[in-house]
């Protein structure tokens, strides 16, 4: 998948969410680079939840979580697309990779 189409299936697959939701979910997405989608995704949920932990004090840290939040969503979403019949194991990884950057 080219950058622009995962531009295009995060567009899709956020219309209709709040505005200030999308937008901070954007930013951390587009942060991402090039790559496998589920990747960028899983990567944009770590550096959302990083900015939700280390502003926890500040009132945006709750969108940032909220963002993080989102963003795993989508990548399990974009997994289960790709191999249904892989998605436990798909969301095992997401979580062991969550937790090792933690």
């Amino acid at each position: 998948m080219t950058v622009d189409e995962g531009k295009a299936w995060f567009a899709a697959h956020t219309d209709g969410a709040p505005h200030a939701l999308r937008v901070r979910s954007q930013r951390f997405f587009d942060a991402t680079g090039d790559g496998k989608l589920v990747s960028r995704l899983a990567a944009a949920s770590q550096a959302a939840l990083e900015a939700a932990t280390a502003n926890s004090t500040v009132r945006a840290a709750a969108l940032d979580l909220l963002a993080a939040d989102a963003l795993i969503t989508l990548a399990l979403l974009r997994s289960a697309a790709e191999d249904p019949a892989g998605l436990g194991a798909a969301a095992r990884a997401l979580r062991h990779q969550a937790t090792v950057l933690a």
